[in-house]
């Protein structure tokens, strides 16, 4: 098991990533609180033992459960329990989960402590690390919320047996993104099935994750997270650097809003990847060999790089201004001489067209 460090200079954090992780939830639970409030889904498979005594809620399946309603119902259900600052809120589940417990926690007694425990490749390679919390409005995706750190972070590898395929493969998004941030290798196709994470083989051939196209181990998780925490620890509330963690995601977030939530945000932020590359290319800042590195990427992890073809390339760009890193224009993080990094001011000629070429 590995252990990483998120080096905030206020409230270091571990993240703790391998097999048998979640087994050290109880002694991260500070000893002082009184009780856990566990924010779950009926759909994960996975149960938790705090140690002391529990609370569970459960929010609704996917995206829609990312919604200040949600919040509400969460910070009732824990003010009839009783709920003080001293206790902890415990969020068990992917990227969905760990944005509603984390947001919970955020503004119930106007902050309380938690801990994130990722059950999905998404949340364990980025979602449940760095202290973004929130939920979606009508208007967009994550436009409310907080920077709340947690105060540890258990990525438990076997969990990643139990995965559908196209939860698997969100996740494989995200890495990719990792790939193009920092010295995450590249995919080996041959290497199939969520069995190689450093999880027992049991159960993984029936999940569907087994049939992807390419498989992360321990290593390849712990590698991003390294990468996260860095950048993280540099720049905690996103003022400068942090906006590279956000590679793909402009458009990625347009897509899940334009198509409801049709494309699962992995398999978005790979379209928005590939799109990033395009913008890139016709700004004279990479090669057109570098673009066929991202392709190639994306392809061995069995990813997508093409707009589904019902959405429509100006509610795109119009939603592309709603983007929280929308300072001046439309901003992008592209890659480009000097790694990537967000650019403003993009001639919105150059954006459409773009877009064209993923049709």
């Amino acid at each position: 098991m590995t252990a990483i460090n998120v080096e905030l200079r206020d409230r270091p954090y571990p993240v703790h990533v391998g097999p048998k992780a979640l087994e050290m939830l109880g002694a991260l639970i500070p000893s002082e609180a009184r009780r856990v409030a566990v924010i779950t889904q009926e759909s994960i498979p996975w149960s938790v033992d705090p140690s002391i005594g529990a609370l569970t809620i459960t929010v609704p399946d996917g995206e829609s459960a990312k919604s200040l309603s949600v919040i509400e119902d969460i910070c009732r259900k824990m003010a009839v329990a009783g709920f003080t600052r001293a206790d902890v809120v415990v969020a068990v589940g992917g990227g969905v989960v760990t944005d509603i417990g984390g947001f919970a926690a955020a503004v119930y007694h106007r902050g309380i402590r938690f801990i994130n425990v990722a059950t999905t490749l998404l949340a364990q390679v980025d979602a449940a690390i760095g202290g973004k919390t929130g939920v979606n409005l009508v208007e967009g995706k994550n436009l409310v919320g907080a920077f709340w750190q947690p105060t540890a972070v258990i990525c438990d590898t076997e969990m990643l047996t139990t995965l559908p395929i196209r939860e698997y493969r969100s996740g494989l998004g995200e890495v990719a993104k990792y790939h193009f941030l920092g010295s995450v290798p590249a995919p080996n196709a041959a290497t199939t099935g969520a069995a190689t994470t450093g999880a027992a083989t049991t159960g993984a051939a029936t999940t569907g994750a087994a049939t992807t196209g390419a498989a992360v181990d321990a290593e390849v998780v712990a590698a991003c997270v390294q990468i996260k925490a860095d950048v993280v620890a540099a720049d905690e509330r996103e003022g400068g650097r942090r906006a590279i963690l956000n590679y793909g995601h402009t458009l990625a977030h347009a897509i899940e809003t334009a198509g409801a939530y049709d494309l699962r945000h992995g398999e978005a932020v790979a379209v928005g990847i590939a799109y990033a590359a395009e913008v890139a290319r016709r700004l004279g800042r990479i090669s057109d060999e570098r673009v066929t590195e991202h392709h190639q990427v994306l392809s061995g992890y069995d990813l997508p790089c093409r707009l589904p073809r019902r959405l429509d390339t100006e509610e795109l760009l119009g939603l592309f201004k709603r983007d929280k890193k929308a300072v001046e224009g439309v901003t992008l993080v592209l890659d480009g001489p000097d790694g990537v990094e967000p650019v403003s001011g993009i001639d919105p000629t150059i954006l459409r067209d773009a877009l064209g070429t993923l049709r």
